[in-house]
């Protein structure tokens, strides 16, 4: 349970003593670095859809977000892989995460991730070692072991729950096509000698997966404080050293949204908040309505007691509020976690909204643009008040 000397001794990245020149890991980008620790703020985007919204604006707003959050000094950007759900646009990772690549110079790209039970290894490491090529240093395999929505999306995608009990093999395997150690014969091409960082998604088991692998760990969702930070503890005493790190690198990843108000930022939640509830109460997840009409519905007594109870519940935990409240937040939720970065996964139908809440989060981190970047456009104005490192714990 040593979380404050661990938040002091975080690296830099998910690999010390050299480790991170040998495996892509370059650059400061997204680093926030006070009194000894090093905190790293990257993005996951799930390409959602919106009300009056197709999935084409989708994938191209994250596209346009991945550019924004580049300009502003976040480390990472991922994407997400969900297959036939209405409300998500992002079901190709590696296609998409090549499109964003494509289009930002310098901030890692990866997924969060690639459902491994869902593909066969071989595929996957001939798509990273091709992304990898492409864009060499940039590229992150992030892999999960979630296999479908619905029993109708595991059925199309010729696999069931069980399937995601081969993780462990499949995440060997998978690695084994980049060191060249297959017995089948077959080389993996261009992938084989690359290095591209491997994390895993820590849900269910993951987190011991993760360590028996001596790989990186996300782990979320920051609302369920008490079983992340066991699922950390857990990961963090079995976890073995590897070629891919040879310490722990735990990455927290939750809703954060900063706004000028508290009321402001709990609004950005609101969108979210009901297609969650929708889903649980109707068994679709449907693309994101403006927050007002939610408030309005919520308001009128229209939502029933099960939907309003799953509603209330998708708006508590999450990160969010003023500059100051989230920088307070911020400080507790590493302090307890010992977190070396922070993913963050906010999802709402107000899209400068959005933005305005990335170029807050930013300022409150301390994150510094890439050499050449000119300041972001429509970035919220200076208080003249402190704002970095030193909003955040050592």
């Amino acid at each position: 349970m040593e979380r404050a000397q661990e938040t002091s001794r975080a690296t830099a990245g998910p690999h010390s003593h050299g480790e991170a020149e040998r495996t892509g890991e370059t650059g400061e980008a997204g680093e926030t670095s006070g009194a000894g620790a090093a905190v790293r703020f990257s993005v996951l985007d799930r390409s959602r859809t919106r009300e009056g919204h197709d999935g084409t604006e989708a994938l191209r707003d994250t596209v346009a977000l991945a550019q924004e959050v580049e300009d502003l000094g976040y480390h990472r950007f991922w994407v997400s892989e969900h297959h036939g759900v209405p409300g998500v646009a992002g079901s190709a990772p590696t296609v998409l995460a090549a499109a964003v690549a494509a289009a930002t110079r310098s901030i890692r790209v990866g997924t969060g991730g690639v459902m491994l039970p869902n593909h066969q290894p071989l595929v996957v490491a001939e798509q990273f070692g091709v992304l990898e090529a492409l864009f060499p240093g940039r590229i992150d395999m992030g892999l999960g072991r979630s296999v479908g929505f619905t029993d109708g999306v595991r059925k199309a995608l010729g696999h069931g729950k069980d399937d995601a009990q081969d993780f462990a093999a499949g995440l060997e395997e998978l690695l084994g096509w980049f060191r060249g150690t297959s017995g089948t014969g077959v080389r993996a091409r261009p992938s084989e000698g690359l290095r591209v960082p491997p994390f895993v998604l820590a849900i269910g088991e993951g987190a011991s997966i993760a360590a028996a692998a001596g790989l990186p760990m996300v782990v979320g969702d920051i609302r369920g404080r008490a079983k992340m930070l066991a699922a950390i503890d857990r990961y963090r005493a079995a976890f073995r050293p590897s070629v891919w790190s040879d310490e722990p690198y735990v990455v927290v990843s939750g809703t954060v949204a900063v706004a000028e108000s508290e009321a402001a930022a709990r609004r950005l939640l609101v969108p979210e908040a009901w297609s969650m509830a929708h889903s649980r109460t109707r068994g679709t997840f449907p693309p994101l309505p403006p927050a007002e009409r939610v408030e309005e519905r919520a308001a009128s007594g229209a939502m029933g007691r099960k939907e309003r109870e799953f509603y209330e519940s998708g708006l508590g935990g999450h990160l969010h509020g003023t500059e100051d409240q989230v920088a307070d937040a911020l400080r507790t939720l590493i302090a307890q976690s010992g977190a070396q970065e922070v993913l963050v996964t906010t999802s709402t139908y107000d899209r400068e909204g959005l933005r305005d809440s990335f170029r807050r989060l930013a300022r409150i981190a301390g994150l510094t643009p890439p050499a050449g970047t000119a300041p972001a456009r429509g970035a919220a104005p200076d208080t003249g008040r402190p704002r970095g490192a030193e909003n955040l714990p050592a």
